[in-house]
């Protein structure tokens, strides 16, 4: 899985991020969070479009390369694509964090392996 920088700007209500080695890949949103989540699916939508047209993605910056202005802040945000493929995985887990698993499960509506999927992916996209 590649990491690729990317720069965040704004101020509260309005922040956005762009990606120096993807011309035109850009994300925003209200908070950073926000915006870096947003900044993943970009990501993946922008590398998608780019790959169907024929174009070969560069590789990542290393991070200490790439150039910071004034006012931004740094980041690595994942290139996490659906293969379709699913893989079996058989886990143990204390049965506090399977009960934290099943509760949010439930909140939101979904299976635990999608509730799985959707936490590793957040976790990802913020730099764990």
């Amino acid at each position: 899985m590649n990491r690729y920088a990317a720069l965040v700007d704004g101020k509260a209500g309005s922040y956005g991020v762009s990606f120096p080695d993807l011309p035109g890949c850009v994300a925003m949103g209200r908070t950073v969070d926000e915006a870096m989540l947003n900044a993943e699916e970009s990501l993946r939508e922008w590398a998608n479009d780019y790959e169907a047209r024929g174009g070969k993605l560069p590789n990542p910056s290393p991070l200490e390369t790439v150039a910071t202005p004034e006012g931004t802040q740094l980041v690595a945000i994942p290139l996490l694509r659906s293969s379709g493929t699913r893989v079996r995985l058989n886990v143990y887990v204390d049965e506090d964090v399977a009960a934290y698993i099943d509760n949010e499960a439930r909140r939101r509506n979904m299976t635990r392996t999608s509730t799985l999927t959707w936490m590793v992916r957040r976790i990802a996209q913020m730099g764990g």
